[in-house]
């Protein structure tokens, strides 16, 4: 994770998105390690703010999106661990981009892999973590509205992108949706509209309401996902899991956020791009953002039913929509690798932090890309 503190983006100095960022970071360390990058301006705070149990890092960055501007971990059948280092222009560039500069973001990658201690890749195009989601067996969902954007990586086809993400991830079927959730600033990362529950089974945001924005993109979104097979030719599984709100920032959330050039201005009576998807997926827990207390309850009971082994943890997650994302965007998890003796010899297996059984490893055919962690 990192740690937010921009006042461009966080309302009153960023001490209530510190505090949610805090109860975040506390839920996961619960079952999973967990640590936190900071500035070094804002590292007695965190350090104060954060349990003890919480690892604090003194580590430079633009904002406090760890999941599009930290790297994708991945394993291969020799139970290598990598991480994949993506290029990062601040969801658009100087054509739609959130903020300008971005140049600690982009370093941030690669400085997060030298921490966890190993090899790296530089992948030679843009993309942010929050834009797919894979099952470990090779598949990879992602959308059209982001991948495809011109804003980030204008010389490349789809068939170009298809190519670099089975080669980075070593993923062998890509399920192109259309949009992400209406108005999400991301460009519509995946992550806000569906996401893996196993292998052949995902959720998807969802609303009844045929005049919201959202009915048809999420209608279009299912309708894909009945029509699509994944990388061992099943037909996908599909849960419906009902939006918050619709949610709007408030004049006097508004009020609180300073306004900085080139920045993306918050503004009073705009809709809030919230969704009960973007959950963060952990060992025994699934931490899932607390938004509209009329929905949270249903969305609660949703998620322990397709979760039923893991416990159902709820965070506030208002104040970390405020600033443009949720629990899944502002969490990055990474593989961990176990020591087992075969033959006589050490061996080194790499094991997710964030599943309780060990992953199908890939086979030789993968060994040189890894098979993505996720």
């Amino acid at each position: 994770m990192l740690w937010p503190e921009r006042p461009d983006n966080w309302r009153l100095g960023a001490k209530p998105a510190q505090q949610a960022f805090t109860a975040v970071a506390t839920a996961i360390a619960a079952s999973d390690p967990v640590s936190v990058g900071v500035s070094a301006a804002q590292y007695d705070n965190a350090r104060r703010s954060l349990p003890a149990e919480v690892r604090v890092v003194e580590l430079s960055s633009n904002d406090a999106w760890m999941r599009d501007v930290g790297p994708t971990f991945v394993v291969n059948g020799r139970g290598g661990l990598r991480g994949v280092d993506w290029m990062f222009n601040a969801w658009g560039g100087l054509h739609g981009g959130i903020y300008f500069p971005w140049d600690r973001d982009e370093g941030v990658a690669q400085k997060v892999i030298e921490i966890e201690g190993c090899d790296r890749y530089r992948a030679p195009f843009v993309l942010e973590g929050g834009a797919i989601h894979v099952d470990g067996q090779g598949t990879l969902i992602t959308t059209e509205e982001c991948l495809l954007n011109r804003n980030r990586n204008p010389h490349l086809a789809r068939g170009e992108i298809e190519g670099l993400l089975q080669r980075y991830l070593a993923v062998e079927t890509i399920v192109w949706l259309g949009k992400g959730v209406h108005l999400d600033e991301t460009d519509g990362h995946v992550d806000n509209l569906c996401a893996f529950v196993r292998p052949g089974e995902v959720v998807l945001t969802w609303t009844d309401d045929r005049r919201d924005p959202q009915y048809e993109i999420s209608r279009d979104a299912w309708e894909r996902l009945q029509q699509a097979r994944d990388a061992r030719g099943r037909r996908f599984k599909v849960h419906k899991l009902v939006q918050p709100g619709p949610l709007y920032m408030t004049k006097a959330e508004a009020a609180g956020i300073d306004a900085a050039e080139g920045s993306q201005p918050r503004e009073a009576g705009a809709r809030l791009a919230g969704s009960y998807v973007n959950f963060y997926l952990g060992n025994r827990h699934v931490v899932v953002p607390l938004l509209d207390p009329k929905r949270d309850g249903a969305a609660m009971r949703k998620l322990k039913a397709l979760f039923p082994r893991r416990e159902i943890v709820g965070v506030p997650g208002r104040e970390i929509l405020l600033g443009g994302g949720n629990v899944h965007c502002i969490t990055q998890q990474v593989p961990r690798a176990a020591q087992l003796v075969v033959g006589g010899r050490r061996v080194a297996v790499a094991r997710r932090r964030t599943t309780a059984r060990r992953r199908r490893m890939a086979g030789s055919r993968r060994a040189e890309t890894g098979t993505q962690a996720e």
